[in-house]
């Protein structure tokens, strides 16, 4: 992604978060893949992505402005490490970094970084140290269909080598995965970090989210609005076969059981379509309809 996630977005760092999601959305509807297949409308879509997913979260947001991590949500690299610190003139430690000579070196050291959120330190038996490894943070975009059935994907790691991570079943947006004992390596004796994934679930052309339902809007035609019908609807597991009841309206919803994620179920909203082209035949008809039948559905509306 771009290294400035408000350039990416086209907002500035005062954005307000509503103003970070109207952004977002923005980009989404006219640089979806499913959208739009030009390949500069894509690369858009991807870093709005991965900046929308760093900046919705407040303390993500709060660690980038502050220069904590980068644009990638990883660690930034800290300015001065132990050694630094230990042989650096005027430090009254600096005649060694053993800490066998002065029990509250290690107190010292403790201080510098036991305390971060990136790993912790102990003195070592031998008088060196064991530093527990840096956690790594990554943002991961998976399209709607993997965080619905779940399925594997591969992340590359900040030393270049590659994970492969699996994606548990009814991932949510915004959710984030803990890779135990996968993040940067220890010092000594001490255990490597972990690696967080936090999710960001792309949007689907069709499908939508609520909990674990799934929403569907299908089109239906004049004729089977009226007369009704089995229609085929699509569904995350391949179609299924829909009663469409006898009068149908736009608007109308039915339910799917079992046919969600997790047990959940899908609802599908009728909307009535009519036919590209409006002939004679039709239009006959229903002026002829209209004078025996005609009927005003507003007539309940409060003016």
């Amino acid at each position: 992604m771009a290294s400035d996630p408000y350039a990416a977005l086209g907002v500035a760092r005062t954005a307000t978060d509503a103003e970070i999601k109207k952004a977002y959305r923005g980009i989404a509807k006219t640089s979806h893949p499913d959208l739009n297949p030009d390949p500069t409308a894509q690369d858009r879509f991807k870093a709005a992505s991965a900046a929308y997913d760093l900046l919705k979260d407040p303390e993500q947001r709060r660690r980038f402005d502050a220069g904590e991590i980068d644009a990638q949500g990883q660690e930034r690299p800290q300015q001065r490490f132990y050694r630094e610190h230990a042989e650096a003139s005027g430090n009254p430690y600096a005649q060694g970094y053993g800490f066998e000579g002065d029990p509250d070196l290690s107190d010292v050291f403790a201080d510098l970084f036991g305390r971060r959120g990136a790993g912790g330190f102990r003195q070592g038996r031998a008088g060196g140290f064991d530093m527990r490894g840096q956690d790594y943070r990554f943002s991961l975009q998976v399209d709607f269909m993997t965080a619905a059935k779940g399925g594997k994907t591969r992340v590359t790691l900040p030393e270049g080598g590659t994970l492969e991570v699996s994606i548990p079943k009814g991932v949510r947006d915004g959710q984030t995965i803990r890779l135990k004992g996968k993040g940067g390596p220890g010092a000594g004796q001490g255990a490597p970090g972990d690696a967080y994934l936090t999710i960001s679930v792309a949007a689907h052309p069709e499908f939508r989210r609520e909990g674990d339902d799934i929403l569907l809007t299908l089109p239906i035609s004049l004729d089977e609005a009226v007369l009704g019908g089995k229609v085929a609807a699509p569904t995350i597991d391949g179609p299924v076969n829909l009663t469409i009841p006898r009068g149908a309206t736009s608007g109308q919803r039915l339910r799917l059981r079992g046919r969600g994620i997790n047990g959940g179920d899908q609802h599908v909203e009728l909307k009535i379509a009519m036919p590209p082209q409006i002939d004679e035949d039709l239009i006959r008809f229903m002026q002829e309809w209209r004078g025996t039948h005609g009927y005003d559905p507003r007539r309940r509306m409060k003016t």
